[in-house]
């Protein structure tokens, strides 16, 4: 059945995005485009750190209210920072449409930035840099975009603990002023609701503000690092790439490309890794993608000494896509489709994305999907056996 998706761009220029499904639920989201891609070497991590302080209170609502008018409900709520958004969501009984919209609109536009809560929310995110820091399952893929960009889009999202120590009251409500405008902002809503009684939401919690254009310019680089560490046992080896950005339609064969390298058991990588020759537990890949950057990455967790024949299986696998045959690529076609129909059963999952594509074009282009993965041809993603550029990062221990 074809989705029934509305859009439209209100007078006070913020964008609705909503999806209707029948079931009696509802995914709501207020986001801005504004994330980490668009900070300095100097304000590294700030967009992050504004999103933790808007649940720390609003001018309408205490830091306790936020999260009872929705979990009282029987909800959840939740904020993200990506390289190019902030987005600030909740999910709950589609009875209770008014409470998510109000509660999300009101983390995204009346922040309170008490400055008790603004100096305590820094400890509480330099120990989330800890956190990271100390964990290989966040460290390691933080460091093979720091080894794929030069700073500052290289950096880790959530900054620096110095970067967070010096980062002002002062300066923070004034980016938030400078950026969280209506003209920059999507409110998307996926589940059973009426569009109408959304935009009338939309009209009347966000008032018109403009923002001047930003942009950002990554610039690439490749490079390999070994870090040794001590108080670990395992080996962990991350290999990235660039690849075409989120506008740009050849991502589709790239898609295609890592379903039959690393998407699952059955993909060529953990066949020839894990079952083939024992080599590691963890096989697993991923795409990190936006309007103006796009990387691959594929982890392993081995042992040391393994490290060396690990890069060498991923390269000759790599360059065995030269190779790949048209049954194959059709499985992978499939597959591809298969996982984006589960992937669409949660609400949520469809509402960020919806929000994803609309920063980086139209939300509309999420429902031809089917379409652009079909229309790939086998040539053209044989061409990624061409890869000759990448980076390389292993933590081992010490």
């Amino acid at each position: 059945m074809k989705p029934q998706f509305y859009k439209k761009r209100l007078k006070n220029g913020l964008t609705v995005l909503f999806e209707k499904r029948n079931l009696p639920v509802v995914s709501v989201s207020s986001s801005i485009k504004f994330g980490s891609a668009f900070e300095n070497e100097k304000n590294k991590g700030i967009a992050h750190f504004i999103e933790h302080l808007m649940f720390k209170g609003t001018k309408n609502r205490n830091q306790e209210e936020i999260a009872r008018e929705i979990e009282k409900k029987g909800g959840i709520l939740n904020a993200y920072t990506s390289e190019e958004l902030t987005s600030y969501w909740n999910k709950l009984p589609s009875k209770h449409l008014s409470s998510g919209i109000q509660i999300s609109s009101d983390l995204i536009l009346n922040p309170k930035f008490d400055a008790t809560e603004f100096e305590k929310e820094k400890n509480v995110i330099i120990e989330e840099i800890k956190m990271y820091h100390d964990n290989p399952a966040f460290y390691v893929p933080d460091k093979i975009k720091y080894l794929l960009y030069k700073k500052p889009f290289g950096m880790s999202i959530a900054g620096t603990e110095k970067i967070v120590r010096n980062i002002s009251r002062e300066e923070a409500v004034n980016l938030f002023d400078s950026v969280y405008t209506t003209d920059s902002m999507i409110l998307c809503v996926v589940g059973d609701a009426d569009f109408e009684e959304i935009c009338e939401f939309g009209e009347k919690l966000f008032p018109q503000r403009k923002r001047r254009l930003i942009e950002y310019n990554p610039v690439k680089i490749n490079s390999e690092l070994v870090e040794k560490r001590e108080g670990i046992d395992q080996a962990h080896f991350i290999f990235g790439f660039h690849t075409p950005f989120f506008g740009d339609i050849r991502k589709y064969c790239y898609e295609l490309g890592a379903a039959y390298l690393f998407e699952g058991m059955s993909s060529r990588l953990f066949q020839e890794i894990r079952e083939k020759r024992g080599l590691a537990y963890a096989v697993k890949g991923n795409f990190d993608l936006g309007g103006n950057y796009g990387y691959c990455t594929i982890y392993v967790g081995t042992l040391t000494k393994k490290i060396s024949e690990i890069k060498k299986i991923i390269l000759k696998e790599i360059k065995n896509l030269k190779n790949l045959k048209k049954i194959e690529l059709d499985e992978c076609k499939e597959q591809l489709i298969g996982a984006k129909k589960l992937f669409q059963e949660d609400s949520s999952n469809v509402m960020n994305a919806l929000v994803m594509e609309e920063i980086n074009g139209k939300a509309e282009e999420y429902y031809k999907y089917e379409k652009r993965i079909n229309s790939v041809k086998l040539e053209d993603v044989k061409k990624i056996s061409k890869i000759k550029s990448f980076s390389s990062f292993c933590l081992i221990p010490k």
